[in-house]
């Protein structure tokens, strides 16, 4: 109640008069059987019956009625409203939390766990929260106000509720019982499910070229299977649940109406009265089998609730909280490692005892083998991860003592995967800058040899991309990334592998433009290619996580030999081509 509490109080005004004005129809309820009854006992029992007296509480019943459709959709539209405005704000707080987790985070929980969480788990609480204030009043006050009438009316005949309702207690907590830790699988088994589809549907391409369709329907079908079978085996529970009730309910009835037609027989109850008992009677057990609803959904709530609090109560593993400067930015773009090792799991280190220093506005390339550790190594400049030992500074100060906005404000990244969302080239660029003009959007582009092939899209900057860039090429949506992030005119630039799938004469160019462009910018370029980094200030080899050698081209050519064994390769490649 503690994590909730904060989404009921704005609109903690719908949570009270919801349920309250559900009492109108539980007066109703209670009512509308005792003027049923003084009907039948008139006609029955009175010497000269009167049609007056007959229509007078015909008045009061409809009049009751009329009470009771006013309360209800007063009530039901309150609580309806309630339960949407709190979880739409549980959603966003859910939403925004997510948008807080490091890299670290979102693999503990995966993507398609945070989806369903987002997403089913949300729901499942809406339902609860909505089904809780239409019933909070109505069922307690259908039981105790029916419980009341019924022993005034006959409280030896009453005496049959101490049979039956101690049975449906236990009936109920048992179900309860059962079925939360089923609900609690059911969510778990969806999660598998929503990541299968997710991964499925991103990556079709590949499995169409691959033809490899029978494979992933199969796949999905088992895991549509598993959670079909999860679902049911927790819904068997709902679906006894009914069966159950309905027969006792029955049995209830009929013993009320075997004894008490022998009291109208013997001449201590009249019939309209027997008419009310038993409608109380069926009251009782119904407002029992609203509780027992209830509470089997509030078992699914508390799997979704349980989910829903992990991920709002995860302690963020990055974040600028003991961050000494955070008004600080990053003005000049100077880089420095410091003894640094770094992994990914503990005792499992990809990079190690990692030193060098990047003076402001050099161009430093990075090369080294497959697995070698250069993604990992660029991605502490942003604080994307935190190293394991040792300092990384920009501009002298500890990445750590930055405000994470102030830092990643300070860097472009264009990430060793091309990242594009669904909405026009324009608006994709602008993630750079959303205020930039046109001139400055083109200007980018052009310096990121996009501009030509924009302009003979039909629609040119106003093309919609369609989920992921997929209707772009591969060199294309390479270089509308560089473009959103030159549109950011950064102090730092780091371009991971970002030219691989453009050609050597495109890439030669858009290093030509970065030094006019980007003539104060520090560029760190992670390239598999020597020829994308020769005539770098800097290079930086890296071997195994370590640096196996650092300078210009001639003088790794003279000193390192993994820098050589690069070379030879690529050339004896290009020779033999």
């Amino acid at each position: 109640m503690k994590t909730y509490f904060k989404y009921v109080k704005p609109y903690i005004l719908f949570f009270i008069f919801g349920p309250l004005l559900m009492l109108s129809e539980v007066a109703g309820e209670i009512v509308l059987p005792k003027f049923m009854a003084m009907m039948i006992n008139h006609v029955e029992y009175a010497q000269n019956p009167h049609g007056g007296y007959i229509a007078g509480v015909a008045a009061c019943m409809v009049g009751c009625i009329g009470v009771m459709i006013c309360g209800g959709l007063g009530g039901h539209y309150l609580s309806t409203k309630a339960s949407v405005l709190f979880c739409a704000d549980l959603r966003r707080d859910l939403f925004k939390k997510v948008q807080e987790f490091s890299f670290e985070n979102i693999d503990k929980f995966s993507t398609g766990s945070l989806v369903t969480r987002l997403t089913n788990d949300i729901t499942q609480l809406q339902n609860f929260v909505r089904m809780c204030l239409i019933m909070a009043m109505r069922s307690p006050g259908m039981l105790i106000g029916g419980i009341i009438m019924a022993c005034s009316i006959n409280i030896k005949l009453a005496g049959v509720l101490l049979v039956v309702m101690p049975c449906l207690v236990l009936t109920i907590f048992l179900l309860m019982k059962t079925a939360f830790p089923r609900f609690e699988l059911m969510q778990k088994k969806l999660d598998g499910l929503n990541s299968a589809i997710q991964e499925s549907i991103t990556n079709v391409r590949v499995i169409k070229s691959f033809v490899r369709e029978d494979f992933e329907r199969e796949k999905f079908g088992a895991a549509n299977t598993d959670l079909r079978d999860t679902a049911l085996r927790a819904l068997k529970i709902v679906v006894c649940t009914m069966p159950v009730m309905t027969l006792a309910m029955n049995v209830t009835t009929l013993a009320v109406v075997y004894n008490g037609g022998k009291f109208v027989i013997g001449g201590t109850m009249k019939v309209g009265d027997l008419t009310a008992f038993t409608t109380y009677i069926v009251q009782i057990l119904m407002s029992l089998m609203m509780v027992s609803m209830v509470i089997l959904q509030s078992s699914r709530a508390m799997a979704s609730s349980e989910r829903v609090r992990e991920v709002l109560g995860a302690e963020v593993t990055l974040t600028d909280e003991n961050a000494a400067k955070k008004d600080k930015k990053v003005e000049r773009g100077e880089i420095e490692f410091k003894n640094v090792s770094f992994g990914y799991y503990k005792n499992n280190n990809v990079l190690s005892d990692i030193s060098f220093k990047v003076e402001p506005g050099q161009t430093v390339g990075i090369i080294g083998a497959t697995g070698s550790g250069k993604t990992s190594l660029v991605q502490l400049i942003p604080r994307l991860y935190d190293t394991s030992a040792g300092q990384v500074l920009v501009d002298g100060v500890d990445v750590k003592d930055y405000s994470l906005r102030n830092l990643r404000d300070g860097v472009g990244m264009v990430l060793q995967k091309n990242v594009l969302f669904s909405g026009t080239i324009e608006e994709n660029l602008k993630w750079g800058d959303e205020n930039a003009t046109e001139e400055e959007i083109r200007a980018a582009a052009a310096a990121a040899q996009a501009d030509g092939f924009i302009n003979e899209f039909t629609d040119g900057y106003s093309m919609e991309l369609g989920q992921g860039g997929v209707n772009v090429s591969g060199g294309q949506k390479q270089r509308l990334c560089i473009a959103r992030a030159l549109l950011k005119r950064p102090k730092i630039l780091i371009l991971d592998d970002s030219t691989s799938a453009v050609d050597t004469a495109t890439e030669a160019r858009i290093r030509e433009a970065f030094s006019g462009t980007l003539k104060d910018t520090t560029k760190i370029i992670i390239a598999q290619r020597i020829s994308s980094v020769i005539d770098a200030d800097k290079i930086i080899v890296i071997d195994e996580g370590k640096v196996a050698g650092e300078g210009t081209h001639s003088a790794l050519m003279s000193q390192c030999d993994e820098y050589r064994d690069i070379y030879y390769s690529q050339n004896d490649k290009e020779v033999s081509a």
